[in-house]
């Protein structure tokens, strides 16, 4: 059984509960959000699992979950990447943002969501049970496509990239936005 973390609206630990009661009831828990970037400026895009519980098929950041109660934020990061695309990556954080947003299935995500950058220049091996597809995309291209297409991306992916602090963090890393 999954638990995540359980928090307040200022990221304090709550408890704890099994992760899809937390989804159906609409509580509020830690999550993260990982972008990973190559040398050349790109993102490392995913398109989540067809049969996902939620936002099934829709493309989102590197990878995403939840932290378990014994570890930290960023040591889920780096286990989910590892697990979810075959590789880890030096990660700092970015910032962080509270959202929440019901499903059509009547699945929450309210969540409060710790971000986080990293870089990598290798070969990635995607868990097909999490991931369907990946693939590294140029930020204009993508911020292009989210205008145009908002309907095939994740609803946080789209909250993080027009987040302006975010916009400046990876610009300030040296990516072209």
């Amino acid at each position: 059984m999954e638990m995540v973390i359980l928090v307040d609206e200022k990221d304090n630990e709550e408890g704890s509960m099994e992760k899809m009661e937390a989804h159906v009831r609409g509580v509020k828990h830690r999550a993260f959000s990982v972008f990973v970037f190559d040398s050349e400026g790109r993102l490392l895009l995913q398109r989540r699992a067809l049969d996902k519980y939620h936002s099934g098929g829709l493309w989102t950041n590197t990878c995403c979950s939840h932290p378990r109660p014994d570890e930290t934020s960023i040591g889920g990061a780096h286990r989910r990447l590892i697990e979810e695309m075959g590789f880890d990556a030096e990660l700092e954080h970015a910032f962080e943002l509270s959202y929440e947003v019901r499903f059509d299935s009547g699945v929450w995500e309210n969540e409060y969501d710790h971000v986080f950058v990293g870089w990598y220049d290798g070969n990635y091996g995607i868990d097909s049970n999490e991931v369907h597809e990946a693939r590294w995309i140029p930020i204009p291209e993508l911020r292009a496509m989210i205008v145009s297409e908002p309907q095939v991306f994740t609803h946080w992916f789209r909250l993080i990239m027009e987040n302006e602090g975010f916009l400046r963090h990876i610009e300030n890393m040296g990516i072209s936005i």
